[in-house]
């Protein structure tokens, strides 16, 4: 069966995230209260799967390889 995954990366709690803090600064100069702003990626993979837990299994192998670094992000995998 085929199957969209969504997977979303962010930086672990405490990792420096200057895109977020540029983000965050720009939108406080622009006049919105932002107490914080968080970079993320977001990555849409279509794959050939038995079954979901199969997919699931794919992809988080995939993050574990290759799309996330273990050490600094956190990932999440919504399969549909």
């Amino acid at each position: 069966m085929r199957y969209c995954a969504e997977i979303t990366i962010q930086l672990k709690q405490g990792m420096l995230d200057p895109e977020g803090e540029t983000i965050q600064r720009a939108l406080t100069h622009l006049g919105y209260a932002v107490k914080s702003a968080h970079a993320a990626k977001r990555l849409l993979i279509e794959l050939e799967a038995d079954d979901t837990d199969d997919a699931t299994g794919m992809v988080d192998e995939m993050c574990r390889k290759m799309l996330a670094n273990p050490v600094i992000h956190n990932y999440s995998i919504v399969i549909r």
